[in-house]
């Protein structure tokens, strides 16, 4: 690092990108067009239909938003950047992106951990569910997981945004918090940074694993008093979330272990590629798994695309029953 104080950052990532930048492109601007379609229409779908003003279709309409917020945040400044010449972003955005794309995963995991202490009101508290998952009380819960990763990064943010900048190099294709940690100068207190960093990880990520795994034990043992055909029909309702939560887990970790540990023995590709899992393939995944997981929303769906001939009406029938 030399001692000036640096105003722009290189984004070395994309130069292993150069030869085939113009494929990239077209395969990112096809997979921010599904993004956005995909959870647009799911959005639409649940808004129109008022059978479908449930509360875990809430949940999933905000799960939609936040996924078009980060894919938003990152997809067309990678779009840009692939053609630019010059592989590089101001500080100021760098924050910036850092800010959007932080508080859209703590987000993500936060509206996660509701959709799953949804599925513990509905199979084990069914008589208590509406009273459980009233309005006013969804309200209080939708403030709680937009507010809860806003505070607990904000803090951590607070530090980042006093540091200067000796180091002018991030090995992604975007910025993270603890990249701009790396390339700050010796006389910021990274070490400190980098320590709050992983207390406040667990500070926020414990109450959420406490909530799922508290709701999926007591949908467990309430699951083995049932009756096996009410045992599957309990667990049909709860796949579509767990496998959200187990997608966007590894995406996490994958992003969590490169940014933490030393990952030169990982081929430039393949980092690259695990870098993106969490902000591409959740947002692409969500929509069908909830769209078509979901019998109610998927028969909506159809008769959408049937209305406007886009799926032929003899294939409906089959479809909806699978």
């Amino acid at each position: 690092m030399d001692n000036t104080t640096a105003l722009t950052f290189t984004m070395t990532a994309y130069i292993a990108m150069e030869n085939y930048k113009h494929g990239l492109f077209a395969v990112f601007l096809l997979v921010y067009f599904m993004i956005i379609t995909l959870n647009s229409l799911l959005i639409t779908i649940i808004h129109q239909k008022k059978e479908l003003h449930q509360p875990m279709n809430m949940f999933t309409c905000m799960l939609s938003i936040n996924e078009m917020y980060g894919s938003t945040a990152l997809l067309p400044v990678i779009m840009a950047m692939l053609i630019s010449e010059m592989h590089e972003i101001s500080v100021k955005w760098c924050m910036a992106q850092v800010y959007f794309l932080h508080t859209y995963a703590s987000a993500e995991f936060c509206i996660l951990a509701l959709m799953g202490y949804d599925r513990y009101a509905a199979i084990c508290c069914p008589l208590r569910y509406h009273s459980i998952m009233s309005y006013s009380n969804i309200c209080k819960l939708v403030a709680l997981a937009s507010l809860y990763p806003l505070i607990v990064f904000g803090c951590f943010y607070s530090l980042t945004i006093q540091l200067s900048f000796c180091g002018k190099v991030i090995p992604k294709l975007y910025c993270v918090n603890m990249e701009l940690v790396k390339n700050a100068c010796s006389n910021g207190n990274t070490s400190f940074i980098s320590t709050v960093g992983l207390v406040l990880i667990l500070v926020f990520v414990v109450p959420q694993v406490v909530m799922i795994v508290f709701s999926y034990a007591y949908i467990s043992r309430e699951c083995k008093k049932l009756p096996r055909e009410s045992q599957i029909t309990a667990l049909k309702t709860c796949i579509p979330h767990l496998l959200s939560l187990l997608n966007y887990t590894i995406g996490s970790l994958f992003e969590i272990i490169q940014t933490r540990f030393n990952m030169s023995h990982v081929s430039v590709e393949m980092r690259i590629f695990l870098s993106l899992y969490f902000i591409i393939i959740p947002p692409i995944a969500n929509p069908v798994l909830y769209g078509l997981g979901t019998q109610i929303i998927r028969v909506h769906i159809l008769k959408l695309f049937v209305k406007n001939r886009i799926v032929p009406r003899h294939l409906v029938k089959a479809i909806v029953a699978a």
